[in-house]
């Protein structure tokens, strides 16, 4: 009797102990250690793809659809062609080769380069864009280009006598009628070529000058216009400017041994 007693009371106990130990698992499952390495791989992944991304986002803000690049863009513009570095193409949509009805250019004054590290503030500040100049090239339209078309054109359109200005230039007042609105005509003679000629709005005051308030169009290459404006604080260097203009874009023709001298 005693020892059934001792067997049933040791059954017991077990009983009591089999339901109170808690079941013996693991506090971290294999699948929830692989879900959490998963998770920390794809936030490892994120945040190298945030920081390249950011990198490269910031940098094109910056940039402002400017570029360094120097590799040349060759194009055709009706009966000529051109190569061009992509860092003096205004705008991304015309870096690319091919024929093109226009393209259009910026160049640091005086030193007629395009975008780069030394210089970017001129391009990417609009209170230093006075210090480029603006081109538009395409094919010609017209026979003459702005120097031609003094005496068949903008001289039936002049008012007033005419009024010495600066640095040898004329100005000439257009009539109210004729379209120009606020321009004027500055002239000057050039020795063995046709006379000068650029229109301007002139500033109120030196310092209220604009980036791109004189214009003026010229020949070049077999059938090109280029059309440049400048700011009128750069008046003083009107020949200076006329002439590099001429040499940047005809020493860049392709077709430049055909049409040279």
């Amino acid at each position: 009797m005693f020892f059934l007693r001792r067997t049933e009371t040791r059954r017991t106990a077990m009983s009591h102990a089999a339901h109170s130990a808690p079941d013996e698992q693991p506090l971290l499952s294999m699948g929830f250690l692989l879900r959490t390495m998963a998770v920390i791989s794809v936030m490892a992944v994120l945040t190298v793809a945030i920081s390249i991304g950011g990198r490269w986002f910031g940098r094109h803000i910056s940039l402002a659809g400017n570029t360094d690049s120097t590799v040349e863009i060759q194009l055709a513009i009706g009966r000529d062609t051109v190569k061009f570095p992509e860092n003096v193409i205004r705008f991304p949509s015309q870096r690319h080769e091919g024929a093109a009805e226009r393209v259009d250019l910026y160049l640091a004054w005086p030193e007629m380069q395009g975008y780069g590290k030394e210089n970017h503030l001129r391009f990417d500040d609009i209170a230093q864009s006075s210090g480029l100049i603006f081109l538009q090239i395409t094919q010609s339209t017209m026979s003459r280009d702005m120097s031609g078309r003094l005496e068949p054109i903008y001289s039936h359109l002049l008012e007033g006598p005419a009024e010495p200005f600066r640095d040898g230039l004329t100005l000439h007042r257009l009539r109210a009628d004729a379209g120009y609105g606020d321009e004027v005509l500055l002239t000057a003679p050039v020795k063995g070529g046709p006379d000068y000629v650029v229109r301007c709005i002139l500033p109120s005051a030196p310092d209220k000058a604009a980036g791109g308030d004189c214009q003026r169009d010229i020949k070049v290459g077999r059938d090109l216009s280029v059309l440049y404006r400048f700011s009128s604080s750069h008046l003083d260097d009107w020949e200076h400017i006329d002439a590099a203009i001429r040499t940047f874009v005809d020493a860049r023709l392709v077709n430049r041994s055909a049409t040279s001298p």
